[in-house]
């Protein structure tokens, strides 16, 4: 997806047995299977949708540039997820905005977002609220995703986040860009399960290399995993 999945994986994987018994289908059904490279080209965004169709993964998540294409590629047989304010998040609510509305015009069903990380570090925690609530309005039935990039916040900040993700009336809070110095973690992941409201789902997205690891996060309260990786490995083994 980004830098981040090219560092070492620093979260730990349960023993080889544990492994053994993993369902890596039910793993994969929780996947955005993602890329978003700078780099990436049609004949890459294809290779990925097929893959991501084969493997009957929850959404294929491509740069906002390549939605309409996919859209009338995948022909409905699979949900097209792109991403907004990425990856700094630092946008005007405006410009967010029309980046919004352009995708679902595209043909979005789902859209992921870059919180302006500036303004929780400045306590404007109503202006960051008020961007989500505005960008949900404009999603509609949509599905929108919060990313806060946990590495960039504290504990305390991560709280307060799930508090605003909740207030805001978004439908998931995610973890991680995967561009920035790292991705998701466990502990995260038991965070964000803590202390989000109902309704609110999660999203574990970056660094995640094993189906242990996808497992182990969807056994903590996620229900969506951000990767690449995963779909690759399934389909390595199965050659």
């Amino acid at each position: 997806m980004g830098a981040i999945e090219n560092t070492e994986e620093k979260n730990v994987t349960g023993e080889k047995g544990a492994a053994e018994r993993i369902d890596e289908r039910q793993v994969l059904k929780a996947v955005d299977h993602t890329l978003l490279a700078q780099t990436a080209t049609w004949e890459e965004i294809k290779t990925i949708c097929d893959d991501a169709m084969e493997c009957q993964t929850a959404s294929v998540c491509i740069p906002p540039s390549f939605v309409s294409r996919v859209k009338a590629y995948v022909g409905g047989r699979i949900p097209v997820c792109t991403v907004i304010g990425f990856p700094n998040g630092y946008q005007t609510t405006a410009v967010k905005l029309f980046e919004t509305k352009d995708a679902i015009e595209n043909g979005a069903d789902e859209i992921d977002m870059v919180i302006d990380i500036g303004a929780v570090k400045e306590g404007h925690f109503d202006q960051v609220e008020e961007e989500i609530r505005r960008l949900k309005e404009a999603c509609g039935e949509k599905i929108l995703k919060v990313i806060v990039e946990t590495c960039l916040l504290t504990e305390e900040e991560k709280i307060r986040m799930c508090q605003i993700v909740t207030q805001a009336g978004a439908d998931f809070i995610k973890t991680s860009t995967g561009f920035s110095k790292a991705g998701a973690t466990f502990e995260d992941v038991a965070l964000f399960a803590a202390h989000v409201g109902p309704g609110v789902r999660i999203k574990a997205a970056g660094g995640i290399s094993s189906f242990a690891d996808g497992q182990h996060f969807l056994d903590l309260g996620a229900s969506r995993l951000g990767t690449s990786r995963l779909v690759k490995l399934y389909k390595q083994a199965a050659t």
